[in-house]
C-alpha cells in the first residue's frame, strides 16, 4: 500500500519559511560581478586602491551599510586557524567597532565535544535588523546576511553562549 504524507498549512508555511531563509543565506554567497574595464580619470584613485580599502563601520548607518565590514571581519577570521572559534569572530567584531552587548554566538562544540559543523554569530542592529554570520564545515566558508530581528529582539534561534570575556 502506498502511503502519502500531506503537510498541514502550518507545517507547509514553516517549510516554505525555512527554504526562503536558506535561499537568502545562500544568495549572500553569490560572487559579485568583477570590475568593468573602464578608464580611470587622472588624479582619481585606481579601482584596485579603492577596492582594497577595508570597509569601515558606519555607526549611524543601516545594517546593509555595515554588512561589508561585518563580512570582512568574518572572512579575516575564517582565513586563520581560529576559524572554528566563536570568540575569535566576536573579538574581531568588537575590534571593528561593533557593540558586544548586541552580539550572540553559538557554541564551538557539540554536546559530545566535537567541533560544531556550523557556528553562527550575530550583531543586533537598531530596532529591526540583525547582521548574521555562519561558518563551518557545513557551509564551506563564510555566509553573511542582514536578517530581521526575532520577535524578542534576538537574532539567533536557540541556545547561545554567554559573551562574558
Amino acid at each position: 500500500m502506498l502511503r502519502r504524507s500531506v503537510l498541514s498549512p502550518t507545517r507547509a508555511g514553516s517549510v516554505l519559511a525555512a527554504t526562503a531563509t536558506v535561499v537568502l543565506l545562500l544568495s549572500a554567497c553569490a560572487p559579485e560581478p568583477g570590475p568593468s574595464a573602464s578608464a580611470t580619470p587622472a588624479g582619481s584613485p585606481s579601482p584596485d586602491a579603492t577596492e582594497s580599502a577595508a570597509p569601515a563601520l558606519v555607526p549611524e548607518g543601516t545594517a546593509e551599510e555595515n554588512l561589508p565590514v561585518f563580512a570582512a571581519v568574518a572572512e579575516r577570521v575564517w582565513a586563520t586557524d581560529q576559524r572554528g572559534s566563536g570568540r575569535a569572530y566576536v573579538d574581531g567584531l568588537i575590534t571593528a567597532g561593533f557593540d558586544r552587548a548586541d552580539m550572540q554566538v553559538t557554541q564551538d562544540q557539540t554536546t559530545v565535544g566535537n567541533p560544531a559543523e556550523s557556528l553562527q554569530f550575530s550583531v543586533r542592529w537598531g530596532e529591526q535588523d540583525c547582521l548574521v554570520g555562519q561558518v563551518g564545515p557545513s557551509t564551506g566558508g563564510v555566509v553573511t546576511a542582514v536578517m530581521p530581528q526575532l520577535a524578542d529582539g534576538r537574532c539567533l534561534i536557540g541556545a547561545t553562549r554567554p559573551i562574558d570575556w
